[in-house]
């Protein structure tokens, strides 16, 4: 999931300091209408993931809880976390081990739906680690020693990777991370500046369009369910408003529901917020999305930032989850 190059440390630094400075929470400033709806500000990343919400506005899922949606297009959780802290977002959409890095530092968040998990598929998932077509890294186990490029240093993509490596019987201690944009990544393949990189949906199908191949799936390969990516809010904006996150809450449902059960709908919708190829649009794997936090999967991916000295801090998920 495309976020920005900003320092965890510095995203954290700048969400704890709004947090000092009386800023955080997101607290109900007059956002209910004279007709009785609720305005709300969504932070989201323009991609496949978050179709759900999309689909969610256009069927009238949100008007129906008497919430006024608008969604607001960050480039990725290192931004929208400190959003949702401050309240310039109400809620907001990050990966998974985005929010537990930031809730292990103290921040108050608390997730409130799940956002987008992987299909349990290896070789057909929205994530995987790719190759030139002639690569000699012909398994997981190769890309030990190797460079690899992902998006974000430290985070959801190269725990998995470490994991889906060392379970092949590879040293992921060898691994040599290089931090590249999605788009950027196929490029770096084929010029030979890095021998492998981690890629979701639509890069995924635009590499392997290109004569890429996919070495391994991380996160079908760390875990069948694995959720990737959830929606939340502040503790502060939960507390102060429950019927509000009630009903933000109920209306995911549907809509992840809705984008579950009507395919066509979310690769038409993708169109309207991306600038997807429409060959790539058909292509594409979508992920699934669940109702529910996987909460045996939210708990794996944090024992693997703890194994990998990301997380340093008892980590509760209590506090995060809903």
């Amino acid at each position: 999931m495309p976020r920005p190059h900003t320092p965890r440390r510095a995203v954290l630094a700048l969400a704890a300091a709004l947090v000092l400075s009386g800023c955080g929470g997101g607290s109900s400033t007059d956002t209910t209408s004279s007709a009785g709806t609720t305005k709300l500000k969504i932070g989201v990343i323009p991609i496949v993931d978050v179709a759900p919400i999309y689909l969610g506005i256009k069927q009238g899922f949100f008007s129906a809880e008497g919430l006024d949606v608008t969604l607001e297009t960050a480039q990725g959780g290192a931004a929208i976390v400190p959003g949702v802290v401050s309240g310039q977002y109400q809620f907001g959409f990050s990966n998974t081990t985005s929010l537990l890095l930031a809730s292990s530092q103290g921040l108050p968040l608390k997730a409130v739906a799940a956002g987008v998990a992987s299909t349990g598929v290896e070789g057909k998932d929205f994530g995987a680690v790719i190759v030139k077509a002639d690569s000699p890294i012909k398994t997981a186990k190769d890309l030990a020693g190797k460079r690899v490029a992902v998006n974000t240093l430290k985070n959801i993509n190269t725990t998995t990777i470490n994991n889906v490596v060392q379970k092949a019987g590879g040293d992921p201690s060898t691994i040599t991370y290089v931090e590249l944009a999605f788009p950027d990544i196929g490029a770096a393949i084929a010029k030979g500046d890095v021998d492998a990189g981690q890629v979701v949906e639509p890069f995924l199908t635009i590499g392997t369009g290109q004569g890429n191949r996919q070495v391994v799936s991380n996160y079908a390969g760390t875990d069948a369910d694995l959720t990737v990516g959830m929606y939340f809010t502040s503790q502060q904006y939960a507390s102060q408003n429950p019927k509000v996150v009630a009903g933000f809450t109920a209306a995911m449902k549907k809509s992840m529901e809705y984008a579950a059960a009507h395919p066509d709908d979310v690769r038409a919708i993708l169109s309207t917020y991306t600038k997807i190829d429409p060959t790539v649009q058909q292509n594409l794997t979508l992920p699934k999305w669940p109702t529910a936090v996987d909460r045996d999967a939210v708990q794996l991916l944090g024992d693997l930032a703890k194994k990998d000295g990301l997380i340093t801090k008892p980590l509760t998920l209590d506090t995060l989850l809903p």
